[in-house]
């Protein structure tokens, strides 16, 4: 097995060159403990885990190895709650080697690559779904909110100030009230975008690769409303953001500033910065 380019970056991470340098080993013993067969290659989606199709008895199925970090630590947990409704099923997992077995999606289209679905009909369809109860061993979005408020000057700095100062002053002053006054908490996918919803046949769409949160609804909006594979203008920013809080009975204030805040916060080490800060200045009627 070759690592995949994609993966190189993690070169950089702490403790990143140590599992590199296993993957090719730590494949083959997840390949044989599965009796997995019909290796294919390595999706090319995935960029902090190495996704491989296969099948196991005859049957189409994904392993995926995460490279251990806090974003990954709970997704296993999350896809057994969710038990297939609306998302991928979890077959198998082995917490040691950070490895799972998981149903394949065929055809395996992501919904931001789809010419004839609706997005926002798909999503409005999966995200109440997803929205189960929610508390420990998940982080809670109170916690990341203040986790946020407290790096995102700082990271601004270090990015070289790539943005005005005011956006970033936008999402401060939206954390200062979301986090601590919440409504209900439910399982929440904090990165549910369009490549991250892809078709199968057991469903027309489920979701994959959650980074799971216990948080507000309202939250659930944020990655959406940001996706710019659906569209990147003032208008479908705009419109994905009403559309989807009056179709799914959420508050668009909350939303919007949850949208505003974990936008930033998630800039500033994004290949797609300038489009997240357009977003930004967007919601802000800039």
């Amino acid at each position: 097995m070759i690592v995949p380019d994609s993966l190189a970056h993690i070169q950089s991470y702490p403790g990143g060159s140590d599992w590199l340098s296993g993957l090719p080993e730590l494949f083959e013993r997840c390949v044989e403990s599965w009796d997995l067969s019909h290796l294919g290659q390595p999706f090319g989606g995935s960029n902090v885990s190495l996704a491989v199709p296969a099948e196991q008895h005859g049957q189409p199925v994904v392993l995926k190895i995460q490279f251990p970090s806090p974003e990954c630590l709970h997704e296993t947990t999350a896809l057994s709650v969710w038990n297939g409704n609306g998302a991928i099923r979890l077959l198998d997992h082995n917490p040691q080697r950070s490895a799972l077995l998981l149903e394949r999606c065929q055809p395996g289209l992501y919904l931001a690559d789809s010419k004839t679905a609706d997005p926002l009909t798909v999503i409005t369809d999966l995200l109440p779904r997803l929205w189960k109860p929610a508390s420990e061993p998940f982080p809670s979005l109170m916690e990341i909110a203040h986790q946020w408020a407290s790096q995102m000057p700082i990271d601004w700095q270090k990015a070289g100030k790539p943005c005005e100062f005011f956006l970033v002053e936008a999402a401060l002053d939206h954390l200062k009230h979301l986090g601590s006054s919440q409504s209900e908490q439910v399982l929440l996918h904090q990165d549910l975008h369009g490549h991250n919803i892809i078709s199968a046949q057991r469903e027309p769409w489920l979701v994959i690769d959650p980074k799971p949160l216990a948080g507000e609804k309202a939250f659930s909006l944020a990655p959406i409303v940001r996706s710019f594979e659906f569209g990147h203008s003032r208008q479908a920013a705009l419109n994905r953001l009403d559309r989807l809080s009056t179709d799914l009975g959420l508050d668009r204030e909350r939303a919007r500033g949850w949208t505003i805040a974990q936008t930033m916060a998630w800039s500033f080490d994004s290949d797609f910065g300038d489009q997240h800060y357009d977003t930004v200045r967007w919601l802000l009627g800039k």
